[in-house]
């Protein structure tokens, strides 16, 4: 695997590629990677003849308080877990490669971006809208690959690829979840153990409301209230949101059809964990 730390040597190298006549496949991350960042590549490598990787943890999209600066990062393990998956290039800039100085252009998806996560992290996808759009742009991948649980993230980008023409296949992969339900994050490993026993009750309010839906119950507000009375009873967890909306626009829905996103974020001691599913 190669390893390419500026922009212009992946871009070099990407347009070799795509001249080969692949199918060129990118999964963005932040590194600190685990089974379900490996989910996404293999994916990737299924469908894609070659796959690339990025691992930058994106100061854009943190604010100020966040976890930055004790974000996990773990280069040397990510990246002989990206080569054991068959990746072929794996671009790994710094912040300076990313936004040098005099660098002044951000994109904000509106409406869109300001809702979920969005809602409680002011900037948070002006930040990630502006790095993945200059990933996408450095390495015009055919593919690209983000995992569902981001499912707010998932909306915005969609958004600003269909805006910006960006001439792509965006694509959606499934939450993996460990044996117990919690889904997985990179910011797990936050967790005490108490504290992870307590963040189960994210899953097991979702799992709740999908089966009130599948009992025939539909009404947005009545399971609304199904997973906040379980969510309530929890101890040292604080909600964030609780919400049940279109997947595209983010907007609230009043019944949960088929298609719809049930969506929760809640903060378990001090860190923040999200979690969804869609309504089949």
């Amino acid at each position: 695997m190669q390893i390419a730390k500026s922009v212009a040597q992946m871009q070099t190298i990407c347009r070799e590629l795509r001249t080969q006549g692949v199918v060129l496949g990118f999964v963005p991350t932040m590194g600190a990677l685990h089974k379900g960042h490996l989910s996404i590549v293999q994916r990737a490598t299924a469908e894609c003849q070659t796959v690339v990787a990025s691992i930058f943890v994106n100061p854009l999209q943190f604010a100020p308080g966040e976890d930055f600066a004790k974000y996990p990062r773990t280069f040397e393990q990510d990246s002989r877990q990206l080569e054991a998956e068959g990746v072929t290039v794996l671009f790994a800039p710094d912040a300076k490669e990313m936004y040098p100085e005099g660098a002044v252009t951000t994109i904000t998806v509106p409406g869109i971006g300001d809702r979920l996560d969005g809602a409680s992290r002011p900037g948070h996808f002006t930040g990630v809208a502006t790095v993945v759009a200059k990933l996408l742009q450095i390495v015009a991948p055919h593919r690209a690959y983000f995992g569902q649980k981001d499912a707010a993230q998932l909306a915005v980008l969609r958004q600003m690829v269909q805006d910006l023409n960006f001439d792509l296949e965006l694509v959606s992969c499934a939450i993996v979840r460990d044996a117990d339900g919690l889904a997985l994050s990179s910011r797990n490993q936050y967790l005490s153990g108490p504290e992870r026993q307590q963040a189960l009750v994210l899953h097991r309010a979702l799992a709740q409301i999908e089966q009130s839906i599948i009992n025939g119950e539909r009404q947005s507000p009545t399971l609304l209230q199904i997973g906040k009375n379980t969510l309530d009873a929890a101890e040292g967890v604080q909600v964030d949101y609780l919400a049940i909306v279109d997947p595209r626009s983010l907007l609230p829905v009043a019944s949960a059809e088929k298609g719809a996103l049930v969506a929760v974020a809640a903060y378990v001691g001090r860190t923040r964990l999200i979690d969804n599913f869609l309504v089949t």
